[in-house]
């Protein structure tokens, strides 16, 4: 399941999408999901002289090596900070914790928060969410970095599926304001998965 708030005139775009079990079928009916989502002119991020033409996200293929279970570590005593966005505009937002992995030879380690006027919603009350930059930013995906999406886990292992990352929506549309990934959620390697950068050629 996959939500956007919209709030006033300049938009901050927040999404979900979570599937217990991470797998290629998922990561297959997610990229589905999201070009539904921007065909459709009531859910669509793009300009309407974009969405026309629009045939569908460009992708990296599907790579299981992409679905990682990662080591969970809870943070309960952080407080909470007005994360940047692309406009003026800031969220509250909470360090949640922090998950870390082993990933082409190379320990990762991200932050983890949870968004402070969310979690009082009950479809949202146990997203958390997880935006990052990598070596692939501004080369073949998106330059300020890309999302992803994911809940509460019940223990201390969290899988991500970086087939799922995907793109804010200011990369489609600047009237949109959205979270800028902090720079200590930076993959020093090569992302290949999720959701490409936007040219508007399909």
């Amino acid at each position: 399941m996959r939500f956007n708030l919209y709030f006033t005139s300049l938009i901050l775009m927040f999404s979900f999408h979570y599937t217990s079990a991470q797998t290629t079928l998922d990561s297959k009916a997610f990229h589905e999901k999201l070009n539904k989502e921007f065909k459709n002119k009531n859910t669509s991020p793009l300009k309407d002289k974009d969405r026309k033409d629009f045939k569908g996200l460009e992708t990296f293929a599907i790579d299981s090596s992409y679905i990682i279970s990662a080591n969970f570590k809870r943070t309960p005593y952080e407080k909470p900070f007005l994360m940047s966005t692309t406009t003026d505009m800031k969220s509250m937002f909470v360090k949640y914790g922090e998950v870390s992995f082993v990933l082409k030879g190379e320990k990762v380690v991200l932050e983890v928060y949870q968004n402070q006027r969310l979690k009082m919603q009950n479809e949202f009350k146990d997203y958390l969410f997880i935006p990052f930059y990598d070596l692939t930013n501004g080369v073949s995906t998106y330059g300020g970095g890309r999302y992803l999406d994911t809940q509460i886990p019940k223990g201390n292992r969290m899988v991500l599926d970086f087939n799922q990352a995907y793109n804010p929506y200011c990369a489609y549309n600047e009237k949109y304001s959205c979270p800028i990934p902090p720079e200590i959620n930076f993959i020093d390697l090569e992302i290949n998965a999720g959701v490409k950068k936007f040219d508007k050629i399909y």
